[in-house]
């Protein structure tokens, strides 16, 4: 990273702080009993575990910090599953139970012993598996300043995967389990190859912290960073990750320091996707496709990462007997991808096998923007025409009538032509999605409660040049390192990348394409209040003759070497 590039830390809460639910710094061993209990109406152990908490090491500066491991009441020697990030090793600030009907995950799907969003110890030391839980450096008892997706936080990953590996009760395997922020350090962690990390199961994980994280489209997005920050406890302080992107507003060297090599990532992965997660779903099928195709897995759910995790625990178990102890287990013949399709209004399609991803039977098709009609069309308007909405609380949908069944299997790029007419700078929040012939939306859920809108992309205009050694057709990617602003009555090109979906439409049905100034998903928009502060005035999208704005989308049909008719 750059000398000049300052990073920014905040002090941390005090782990004493009753908010905190720290269990306090109590080093020593425990026996916990089979069929004992360890939450309310929580699964009972299978077997004792041995429990050895807030257990020391050093990281290669000299730094301590403190593990709780959990294993069988056994002498054998076993491979351990590692969970990594800052929430506390048993309970802490952040757990299942905060969240309305605790995030789709029944009380007995857990057994209370697990760290927020990673592997429990109940399954896996009952399936012969040591679990390791870590206070990363900074965190609660353990020396040092917390790290956020840093070089630094890899490198202290690689030294406790190493040190895990060397115990007398380890067998020289360590894999790594766990969704959201435990599966982004996976990746980072794995890339820099720990000689003894035997597999990873990344859990819906970004791997490029400004464009998914923090400052995605160039739109600041600080609402969990934030909240993540001011929760975090210690005794020391944290990497202020809101006050970097405030900071510095474009690509540099600190941002680029914080994007996983993911081709450096050289061991067994079970890889787990979403198509309704803002915050994982492009990174994380992306991460795939830059995997060796001989030691990748990947499967898309349609529910939500945290019970997903524990819904397929068998699953995730078979992969790491046969990639780590080498079992005969018929792993072997799983394919290679399973996807879901949704189908809001009718029926998801669930684990259905394919040769890769994306898929090759995929033709790219362009639906032209029709201003005129606010139509969707398969051949570009012949007249140049337009339509307008107010900046900060309008909208524009776009609709086409599907005449056969299809799928929309992979990323989309909606190409438009803006115009302001006032200011230099604007916003757009786009969406994806099908309605039925009415026109009325048909949307899948994120967990009971909070539908998801679509497939959604976002875009401020005066970051919109591209990287063209990153971009694809489906897929462009911003460079983020210069701003242009707009000039009040010029229209400018803006291909804004939509995240990858796997959709079902039937005949009758519409697909619809949803233009605002404004994020349309309230519960995103409440922990989003850094932006947009860009916007003003009139939008106008222009659309026809040399205005070619279009969608351009991954179509399926039945008929494989036929175009698709729309």
């Amino acid at each position: 990273m750059a000398d000049n590039i300052e990073v920014l830390y905040r002090d941390s809460r005090a782990p004493e702080d009753p908010e905190v639910k720290w269990r306090g710094f109590q080093p020593g061993r425990t026996v916990l009993a089979a069929g004992s209990t360890h939450s309310p109406e929580g699964r009972p152990l299978a077997c004792d575990i041995v429990l050895d908490r807030d257990v020391e090491m050093r990281l290669s500066d000299g730094t301590r910090i403190f593990l709780d491991v959990y294993r069988p009441d056994t002498d054998e020697p076993l491979p351990a599953v590692l969970a990594w990030s800052p929430y506390e090793k048993q309970g802490g600030f952040v757990e299942y139970d905060v969240f309305p009907g605790r995030g789709g995950v029944a009380p007995s799907a857990t057994s209370g012993l697990e760290k927020f969003e990673g592997p429990d110890p109940a399954f896996w030391c009952a399936n012969g598996y040591a679990v390791v839980h870590v206070d990363p450096r900074g965190s609660f008892a353990s020396e040092g300043d917390v790290q956020v997706f840093s070089p630094l936080e890899a490198q202290d990953g690689h030294d406790v995967v190493e040190w895990v590996a060397a115990q007398d009760w380890c067998a020289d395997a360590v894999a790594m389990a766990g969704n959201s922020w435990l599966a982004v350090t996976q990746w980072m962690i794995a890339a820099t190859r720990p000689p003894h990390l035997a597999a990873i199961a990344p859990w819906e994980g970004f791997t490029d912290v400004y464009r998914d994280y923090v400052r995605w489209g160039g739109i600041l997005r600080l609402g969990l960073a934030e909240t993540l920050t001011v929760m975090n406890a210690g005794r020391g302080r944290i990497e202020d990750l809101p006050g970097m992107a405030r900071k510095y507003p474009l690509m540099n060297d600190y941002w680029r320091s914080k994007i996983t090599d993911v081709e450096a990532v050289a061991v067994p992965a079970y890889v787990v996707a979403s198509w309704t997660n803002s915050l994982h779903t492009r990174g994380t099928l992306e991460a795939f496709t830059r995997l060796d195709p001989s030691r990748s897995w990947l499967r898309v759910h349609n529910t939500m990462e945290w019970p997903d995790q524990y819904a397929y625990e068998d699953d995730l178990l078979a992969f790491f007997d046969h990639v780590i102890k080498g079992k005969d287990n018929g792993w072997q013949r799983t394919p290679r991808v399973r996807l879901s399709v949704l189908d809001p209004g009718g029926t998801d399609q669930v684990d259905r096998p394919e040769d890769g991803y994306p898929l090759a039977r995929a033709r790219e098709t362009a639906l032209h923007l029709d201003a005129g009609r606010n139509r969707l069309s398969a051949s570009p308007p012949s007249e140049e025409t337009h339509a307008d909405y107010q900046a900060e609380t309008g909208t524009l949908t776009f609709d086409h009538v599907i005449d056969r069944d299809i799928e929309i299997v992979g990323p989309m790029k909606l190409r438009v032509w803006l115009e302001v007419d006032t200011g230099t700078d604007a916003s757009l929040f786009v969406y994806v999605r099908k309605a039925d012939a009415d026109g009325q939306p048909l949307l899948s859920e994120v967990f009971e409660g909070m539908p998801c809108l679509g497939a959604h992309g976002r875009l401020r205009a005066s970051h919109r040049e591209l990287d063209p050694d990153l971009s694809t057709a489906l897929s462009p990617v911003c460079a983020h390192e210069r701003e242009q602003p707009l000039r009040p009555g010029e229209a400018v090109q803006m291909d804004i990348a939509v995240w990858p979906h796997g959709m079902a439409l039937h005949a009758g049905e519409r697909l619809q394409v949803v233009i605002s100034g404004h994020d349309l998903e309230p519960e995103l928009a409440a922990l989003e209040a850094d932006a947009p502060a860009q916007n003003s005035g009139t939008h106008r999208i222009h659309t026809g003759g040399a205005f070619d704005s279009h969608l351009l989308v991954p179509i399926v049909t039945a008929e494989e070497a036929e175009a698709p008719a729309l």
